[in-house]
């Protein structure tokens, strides 16, 4: 049996959009889904953003923003953008200058609504700062900021005045011959959100940014995005994400790409797929699970990891994953290495021996990638 076997019923048809570029990360097309999260640090303080966005790429993110609301802080975005292993975001919300100074600083793309941030000639000058200096825009329409006349029109917050209003923000940078953009038309709630993607989606062939804003807490956060993102992608809706959560940036990211890796969409790391446990365990499954996720972080590496307490369901998952534990008794479980019985081993050395394992097979991996290229 083939480890990942092809099935129909597993299929994502994505939603055919045009390609922009993100500094070096294509967003759109036919390239991967990226992956995002947004600073939380005081953006003038160099050091402190920079080492926030270091830690949320060493886990996996493959674009950082960082808000910059004030003289000050687009001052220290030249440098952030300058060290920073992933392109830089600027987060724009008003101030036409800040746009201008974003770019000129050396950030990849520029987070602004068009209409918000002046007359005419304003737009003017933040679409030639960001054609010179290579910038693309992502307009972020947000239910709770919307336009005052889209509210008198439908009476409050739906998916039809998003989409309008994400129109409204399409044509003024199209009426200056500007096209590298993504959208994005976020709410917090999960329904709106959705009607509202799936509206844009429709209208518009750029790519789309997806979040559900303001989420909540880590766990609440992660629940009501994995609803409503999964949702999305499942229908083929979406070319980058952010989760938001009021949580350390670095578990935004996470999230991110288990929701992705849960559909199929991306891979990156081991995918441990563990039971819950029950009275037939033979080891402490749940404290297993904890320990090997910590010791298994540093792994980019693709890889599918079973941990399973006893030989009921343990066997058959081992079958259809790279390296596999279930456990037996009389303190001992048995190792299963691409799908078959390979060797028992006791419970108390199961770790250590797990993670060599697993650190030797990515070691294996990545040099016939490289002897490949």
């Amino acid at each position: 049996m083939s480890l990942n076997p092809v099935r129909p019923w597993r299929n994502i048809y994505r939603r055919k959009s045009r390609q922009i570029m993100v500094g070096n990360v294509p967003v759109g097309g036919d390239a991967p889904i990226s992956v995002q999260t947004m600073t939380n640090t005081d953006s003038s303080d160099v050091r402190a953003t920079l080492e926030q966005v270091i830690r949320a790429a060493d886990v996996g993110a493959d674009i950082v923003r960082v808000s910059t609301p004030d003289e000050s802080s687009t001052r220290a975005l030249k440098e952030v953008c300058r060290e920073s292993p992933v392109p830089i975001v600027a987060d724009i919300h008003f101030h036409y200058k800040r746009a201008i100074e974003a770019a000129e600083a050396g950030a990849a793309c520029l987070r602004i609504n068009p209409g918000n941030i002046g007359d005419e000639k304003r737009v003017a000058e933040v679409v030639r700062a960001a054609k010179d200096h290579g910038c693309s825009i992502r307009i972020g329409v947000n239910a709770g900021s919307l336009e005052k006349h889209l509210l008198e029109k439908y009476g409050e917050p739906c998916p039809e005045a998003m989409v309008e209003s994400a129109m409204d923000h399409i044509r003024i940078l199209e009426d200056h011959d500007f096209h590298e953009y993504k959208i994005s038309v976020k709410a917090s709630d999960v329904f709106l959100a959705a009607a509202a993607y799936q509206g844009i989606a429709e209208a518009t062939d750029a790519p789309i940014h997806l979040g559900i804003t303001e989420a909540g807490g880590l766990m609440a956060g992660t629940v009501k995005s994995a609803i409503g993102l999964g949702n999305l992608l499942w229908m083929g809706i979406g070319d980058t994400l952010r989760v938001s959560l009021s949580a350390d940036p670095v578990e935004e990211v996470k999230v991110g790409f288990e929701i992705l890796k849960s559909l199929g969409l991306r891979t990156r790391g081991v995918q441990i797929i563990s039971c819950p446990s029950c009275a037939r365990q033979g080891f402490d499954v749940i404290k297993t699970v904890e320990a090997l996720e910590k010791r298994l972080e540093h792994i980019k590496t693709p890889m599918s990891l079973s941990i399973i307490g006893c030989v009921v369901n343990g066997p058959g998952e081992a079958l259809m994953t790279d390296i596999g534990f279930t456990g037996g008794g009389a303190g001992s479980g048995m190792v299963y290495l691409a799908g078959k019985q390979d060797h028992k081993l006791s419970n108390d050395q199961m770790i250590d021996h797990i993670v060599e394992i697993v650190e030797k097979k990515a070691a294996e991996i990545e040099a016939e990638q490289a002897a490949a290229e």
